[in-house]
């Protein structure tokens, strides 16, 4: 078997060592990146003389021949490559003999894998940042059409004050909104192309990086050859990011899950967007909430173990960076398809109204309102708290309804109680970014317009 670099040894790889180190049976995912990458080398090569007009005309139409067997699953793998790269030279050199053997001229699969990865993640964060907005614009829909609908606000998981729904629902658009910030953050330090820093050190040819750099739509080259090749700070960073990403998903997967249970009963979900049960015939499972909140747990996996396999590595390449592809595909994959899941999902469901405002509707709910009727007339907040707790207390003790004790209370009495009344609490939140009609309005239009720039960010 031979193999880029046979010259070496005297005998072949032993098969063992072969399937141990094999990466293409993941990274041919690749092929796009590896084929620009090789294009732009070859025209950098033909720039500084390296090949003549005819080789790089030759070598660039063998990479055409090349990409549009590999897009219509034409192209013929043999045992000896070893990844994509090897495969994409081994079948230019069949085509084009001789030119196709200096593709590899001044390069190394270092700057070569390095340069791939670095071109897939600029696209696919991208195509990552344009679901997350997607996802965004249905909750942003959604909260539209809520109108004044409110469900109870929780903290501990138990009921505290009563929220818009539109609220609820933005309070996850926002926290999205700062993922798309993220994401445009790390592409921007993706966005360094480390073609032309060979195995570590440069090369002695008078190779063109800038030129490649620009041609491949880098925003800059690399500057230090042993870094370009020998860091991946940029796919740990990328799966970070990822990672927050799918625990916001799973976390508001864990509120559908719980919202659309009998118990709850706030939501319904849509038949599209649900599984039954193979043995209970009234079963209606949240599946997709279900996996977001699971596949989490995988994400997180993806970005710890990476990280443990970086923590020890001396400069510059080791084979250990063969290590990157896999978690950073399946992340990609999982939290693509959440997002798009998730995005289907809540555009279909049913909202409750009446469940949620009868949840929402608990006269304790309205505690804190009354504490503040309190403050508003000068006693101190401490000894408001502990008046209105008294009162609950007593509710809950059996003595008579919180509204009728309100009444009978001598610094509350019937204004107290009035602010008891079903659907009177949360029309109170009037603060800057607090849960009522009022600024939830202003809510909206802010929503609106950093939508947009979040979608012009991904757009540069």
């Amino acid at each position: 078997m031979s193999t880029l670099w046979h010259g070496r040894f005297e005998g072949g790889p032993a098969d063992e060592l072969m399937a141990f180190t094999e990466s293409l049976s993941f990274d041919r995912r690749l092929w796009p990146d590896d084929i620009a990458g090789s294009r732009a080398h070859v025209r950098g090569l033909a720039r500084v003389g390296l090949l003549s007009e005819a080789e790089s005309t030759a070598v660039l139409s063998a990479l055409d021949r090349v990409a549009a067997e590999l897009e219509d699953g034409t192209f013929a793998f043999v045992a000896s490559d070893e990844d994509i790269h090897t495969a994409v030279e081994r079948r230019v050199t069949e085509l084009v003999g001789a030119a196709g053997a200096k593709l590899h001229t001044g390069r190394s699969r270092n700057d070569q894998s390095a340069t791939d990865v670095r071109l897939w993640l600029k696209r696919t964060l991208a195509e990552i940042g344009a679901r997350l907005v997607e996802l965004q614009g249905v909750l942003l829909a959604r909260a539209e059409a809520a109108g004044e609908t409110y469900l109870p606000g929780y903290t501990h998981l138990q009921r505290a004050q009563p929220v818009l729904l539109a609220h609820h629902l933005l309070a996850h658009g926002w926290s999205l909104g700062r993922h798309v910030d993220r994401l445009a953050e790390v592409v921007r330090r993706v966005d360094v192309s480390p073609l032309g820093a060979g195995a570590l050190a440069g090369s002695s040819l008078p190779l063109d990086p800038d030129g490649t750099a620009a041609d491949l739509g880098f925003a800059a080259r690399f500057e230090n050859s042993l870094d370009a090749v020998g860091s991946r700070d940029h796919v740990a960073e990328s799966l970070f990011v990822m990672t927050l990403i799918a625990i916001d998903l799973s976390r508001l997967g864990e509120e559908l899950v719980l919202w659309t249970s009998e118990e709850f009963g706030f939501a319904r979900l849509d038949d599209a967007y649900a599984t039954g049960s193979s043995m209970l015939p009234q079963k209606k499972n949240p599946d997709i909430a279900e996996l977001a909140r699971g596949k989490a747990g995988r994400v997180i996996g993806n970005l710890t173990g990476f990280l443990a396999t970086m923590k020890g590595l001396a400069l510059s390449y080791n084979r250990d960076y063969q290590e990157d592809k896999e978690p950073l595909f399946d992340s990609a994959d999982q939290v693509s398809r959440a997002l798009s899941a998730m995005s289907g999902m809540l555009a279909s469901v049913t909202w409750v109204p009446d469940r949620m405002q009868a949840a929402a509707d608990a006269e304790t709910s309205s505690a804190t309102d009354l504490a503040e009727l309190l403050v508003a007339d000068g006693m101190p907040f401490r000894e408001a708290h502990a008046v209105v707790g008294g009162l609950v207390r007593r509710a809950l003790a059996g003595e008579g309804t919180l509204s009728a004790l309100v009444a009978a209370e001598p610094v509350l009495g019937r204004r107290g109680a009035a602010l008891v009344a079903p659907g009177v609490s949360v029309r109170r939140r009037t603060t800057p970014g607090g849960a009522g009609p009022g600024p939830v309005a202003v809510q909206l239009e802010r929503f609106r317009s950093a939508l947009d720039r979040w979608r012009a960010s991904l757009a540069r």
